[in-house]
């Protein structure tokens, strides 16, 4: 069936909280499917003027193509996929699967919000080169410059830091997870039942880092690459003390506002995502599925957004929009992704809060992927911008790495096809 659903009217956004949620990111190498058994609703949308042919058996990627790639997904297990495809102002290609709630025939929105988690780092690194543009901070700034004495022992109140220095860490190693600060998982949940108690707990940044300090580091600053969400912990109040700003102030005032990303927002203290949404679901190991939609999140992970404004964003970014050429180039600047990251990033490297990955038919592509909260988001721009393709699905799968595996895969390839088989063969013209 078609669906031509508006996106809902602007909604002033509202001031984040100054606690963080406790749950962590489900790990994908923690994934398990079950195959629903309710019908699935499926959905495209074309704007007028799009350059696709309407049947998809012409060049190019087409309705037909993206409804058989989001069907894949689906069938994976997802409760739920929504997908689109920007080439350019109103030339989006939309398709959606599955169903917005599990046991319901309720179709998914195809402009539907969804929690972006760590999509989310690329508006914190964009703000951090801004800053750096202006000389307002330095990429080889320490963190003790910044932040003197929380990454040195005091941040876990016993005064011994297990070898974690931020006089050796530096703000660039900070947002290319080459710090070496180990990414310790707050007290989260495994099975429904701690979903159910602790999905309402809250930390602060400091109490996060502090956890942090618990663990030596995982290699000495700038030898090797892990992901470390504490590591942009630090960098939002790295922003705050550079600004004297709260560091979502100046990713709305420097990003949000000036791509009218009106969509793009902070929870707060409010556990639930505004209308319309896909409800999102966790896998638990023991193959239970759970509408884990209500909860805090931690931030940045905690931005909601939809399809069209994390395209916007990446398009923006990448066409320089956002930042100017040298600047980009930085955080362009990119280094291999350890082993484990690699089975889901296979030949993927990390730049500044930028993902580039390799294209099936030459070249690369730009991304940030998220997943908490049930949402799981994969993403994908062409060298220049010209051409974007967000995936949400609204099910993270938890009970078998393989199955975690399978899900990322699906993913990936969808936001391939969709750059390969477009104009200029992935690549912008």
């Amino acid at each position: 069936m078609t669906s031509t659903s508006p996106i809902p009217s602007p909604i002033p956004s509202p001031s984040t909280a100054q606690s963080r949620r406790s749950g962590k990111r489900w790990p994908a190498a923690a994934a398990a499917a079950v195959l629903l058994t309710v019908g699935a609703a499926v959905a495209v949308q074309r704007s007028a003027g799009a350059a696709h042919d309407p049947t998809g058996s012409g060049s190019g990627y087409g309705p037909a193509d993206l409804r058989r790639d989001t069907a894949a997904v689906r069938a994976l297990g997802i409760t739920g996929v929504q997908a689109r495809v920007t080439t350019g102002p109103g030339r989006d290609l939309v398709a959606t699967d599955g169903v917005a709630e599990a046991g319901t025939n309720r179709p998914v929105p195809p402009d539907g919000y969804f929690r972006m988690a760590s999509t989310g780092k690329t508006l914190v690194a964009t703000v951090v080169l801004q800053l750096a543009e202006e000389g307002r901070l330095s990429l080889g700034d320490t963190v003790d410059h910044w932040l003197p004495g929380l990454v040195n022992g005091r941040g876990n109140g016993n005064g011994n830091g297990n070898g974690n220095d931020g006089r050796r860490i530096t703000v660039r190693q900070l947002l290319q997870h080459t710090s070496g600060i180990h990414d310790d998982d707050l007290p989260g949940y495994t099975t429904p039942q701690e979903y159910d108690e602790r999905r309402y707990d809250t930390y602060t940044p400091e109490q996060i880092v502090a956890l942090a300090m618990k663990h030596a580091p995982d290699f000495p600053p700038g030898t090797g690459w892990s992901y470390s969400n504490t590591g942009y912990v630090l960098l939002d109040l790295i922003i705050e003390k550079a600004t004297g700003h709260p560091w979502h102030q100046e990713v709305e005032d420097r990003v949000l506002k000036p791509l009218r990303m009106d969509h793009t927002y902070l929870p707060g203290n409010t556990p639930t995502l505004r209308s319309p949404h896909a409800d999102g679901y966790q896998v638990f190991p023991s193959g239970e599925r759970v509408d884990v939609t209500e909860q805090l999140l931690p931030d940045p992970g905690g931005y909601v957004s939809t399809t069209a404004e994390v395209n916007r964003l990446f398009q923006a970014l990448l066409g320089g929009k956002l930042l100017p050429a040298a600047w980009l180039a930085e955080m362009r600047d990119t280094v291999p992704v350890n082993k484990e990251t690699q089975a889901f990033w296979p030949h993927g490297r990390y730049g500044l809060g930028l993902v580039e990955r390799p294209l099936s038919c030459g070249g690369s592509y730009w991304s940030h992927e998220g997943g908490n909260g049930g949402y799981i988001t994969l993403n994908g721009t062409t060298d220049t911008g010209g051409r974007a393709v967000t995936v949400s699905m609204s099910t993270a799968l938890g009970s078998s790495p393989d199955d975690a595996l399978r899900q990322e895969r699906a993913a990936s390839a969808l936001v391939d096809h969709a750059l390969c088989d477009g104009p200029g063969n992935g690549r912008d013209t």
